[in-house]
């Protein structure tokens, strides 16, 4: 609302955004040389692309750390199941013999 109300009475828009401190500078930056330069929609667009590969990368980085957990998870599943199925058969044979 403060940065409507600061376009309003004819502001820039990054200098409520710098205020607020919920953008980081970066991207404060790039809006002020966006609306400077006249191509606003341009930085917002490489602002927007920029953050798009930064969680691309932070996803990827997490589903690599999980996948180890994940098989380790499953061993032990199977496992237990495997033993689960051969413990009451060893019980069995060493009460035949």
């Amino acid at each position: 609302m403060q940065t409507r109300k600061s376009v309003e009475e004819g502001r820039t828009i990054a200098e409520p955004l710098k205020d607020t401190d919920v953008f980081p500078p970066m991207v404060v930056q790039m809006i002020a040389v966006g609306e400077h330069t006249g191509a606003l929609d341009t930085m917002l667009s490489k602002i927007a692309d920029f953050y798009e590969d930064e969680v691309d990368e932070a996803t990827a980085n997490l589903l690599a750390l999980l996948e180890p957990l994940i098989i380790a998870f499953l061993g032990l599943v199977i496992g237990g199941i495997v033993v689960s199925m051969y413990l009451p058969m060893f019980a069995l044979i060493s009460k035949i013999a």
